[in-house]
């Protein structure tokens, strides 16, 4: 009896098997998987095609008819995370592809499962198609947990607005009493009293308020256990000592960057929070834009109102925003700049290059006891801590831990631009001209006259780096 070869072991006729890439097209209950062989696109053959397989058999699919030298892709969906680890469970390699560039590469007028495999192997082949990081499983449940939060802010500004709306169609405004009944879950009580309200108004209040309670309740639930996650988490309580970062700001930053060695400089990091501002430089049209439409919208929104915070505080990078402020006479601009700071202070602390922490000053006092606020008996009972314990763990914790201080007015110099030194002060005061060797090249230009006036000053400076 012939003994059927293992998918694993390579062909002793063939030493040296080409490599293959296979796309897979998976869905909640099921998968399509192409293998495609070639070293490009128009050179890839399809080798073998399996068609709407049981999701629940991909593990032993994957070991009867992959190899390990064998590269698995597929587009970012609901479940392409989970698909990746359960292949890599079994030793094998996958990778997920950017699904808003696979997208593009769709055929409106056919379209299926087969063709949608083929498609992701080719992609891959090509070369263009952006990889996706595929977060280890303690990240996974930190971004679950953030975005539970993020739908509980949505929900409760939903609510309150609603309910505002409602009584506003009504002829009764929201002033600052009924707003604090509202906050304290009487509102229909206090209006009751007051007969503003007929009876089947106040039971369509009524409702809207029991609504808003309870969303409440699940919204004040997952900043507790965010708070917990922060109190425990040396990395993450390291976040709080920065400006204008608290328990939300700093769980939120872990759970979306996850390992910061994937970003090997600041610049990375910013551009994948999306603080860089989008350009178009193309022929004789030059275009610049704002931050918006690329980045991690959630986490740059955080880090927006933590710059807006930073703003209104007599912090260095406050004043820094304020000047900035008073130059460029944009406040969102201010915002953005001063939030792209605080991102590269984030690279720099979690990536350890610190200075020491001598002593708890006030700030970090005032921040750990309102952390310890949002955390909530139940909390504690399942740590089995008292508050105390919590703030003594936290105290020392960040004693142990270092901090980037940030220095806003540092400026970039160029350490081969130089200028060409002058004859004399008297020459440069009468406007001797600059001439700059071109760091890459060593071509020397000829500048513009330097002059006594606004304009000169700024030349001068702008090339000597100041």
């Amino acid at each position: 009896m012939n003994k059927k070869p293992n998918a694993n072991s390579p062909d002793p006729a063939q030493p040296n098997p080409p490599s293959r890439v296979i796309g897979l097209d998976s869905h909640p209950d099921s998968f399509t998987a192409a293998v495609v062989v070639g070293p490009t696109p128009a050179g890839a053959v399809v080798e073998q095609m399996f068609n709407k397989l049981p999701i629940a058999r991909l593990q032993s699919w994957a070991k009867a008819h992959t190899r390990i030298q064998d590269q698995l892709v597929l587009e970012a969906s609901g479940n392409s995370f989970e698909v990746v680890r359960s292949l890599q469970a079994i030793g094998r390699n996958a990778k997920v592809l950017e699904s808003a560039h696979l997208g593009k590469l769709k055929e409106a007028h056919a379209n299926n499962d087969k063709i949608s495999a083929v498609r992701i192997a080719k992609a891959y082949l090509a070369g263009t198609a952006k990889e996706v990081w595929v977060p280890d499983s303690k990240t996974q449940e930190r971004r679950d947990w953030m975005h539970g939060h993020r739908k509980g802010v949505k929900r409760t500004t939903q609510l309150r607005n609603r309910i505002q709306s409602y009584l506003s169609d009504n002829g009764v405004r929201l002033d600052k009493p009924l707003a604090v009944a509202l906050e304290q879950g009487r509102l229909t009580k206090q209006l009751k009293e007051t007969g503003q309200l007929s009876a089947p108004q106040q039971l369509v209040l009524e409702i809207y308020e029991s609504d808003l309670c309870q969303a409440q309740q699940q919204r004040g639930r997952w900043v507790s256990l965010m708070a917990q996650e922060v109190l425990t988490d040396p990395q993450m309580l390291s976040l709080v000592r920065l400006c204008g970062v608290r328990d939300i700001v700093a769980f939120s930053v872990m759970a979306i960057v996850g390992d910061i060695k994937r970003f090997a400089t600041p610049k990375k990091l910013v551009k994948y929070v999306g603080l860089n501002p989008a350009f178009d430089d193309s022929g004789e049209e030059q275009w610049s834009g704002g931050i918006g439409g690329h980045g991690r919208k959630d986490l740059r929104g955080l880090l927006i109102e933590s710059a807006q915070a930073i703003m209104r505080t007599k912090h260095p990078l406050g004043k820094w925003g304020r000047k900035l402020l008073g130059r460029t006479s944009s406040l969102n601009l201010a915002v953005a700049a001063v939030a792209r700071k605080l991102v590269v202070a984030i690279w720099y602390l979690l990536m350890g290059k610190w200075t020491t922490l001598e002593e708890i000053d006030q700030q970090l006092v005032v921040k750990i006891s309102k952390i310890l606020l949002h955390v909530d008996d139940q909390v504690l009972q399942a740590l089995g801590k008292e508050r105390a314990q919590l703030r003594q763990g936290a105290y020392e914790s960040l004693k142990q831990g270092r901090i980037y201080t940030l220095d806003p007015s540092k400026r970039f110099t160029p350490l081969l631009a130089k200028t060409t030194p002058a004859a004399s002060p008297k020459a440069q005061a009468a406007g001797a001209s600059l001439t700059t060797v071109c760091p890459h090249c060593g071509k020397t230009t000829a500048g513009a006259k330097a002059g006594s006036g606004t304009k000169g000053r700024r030349q001068m400076k702008r090339v000597q780096g100041i």
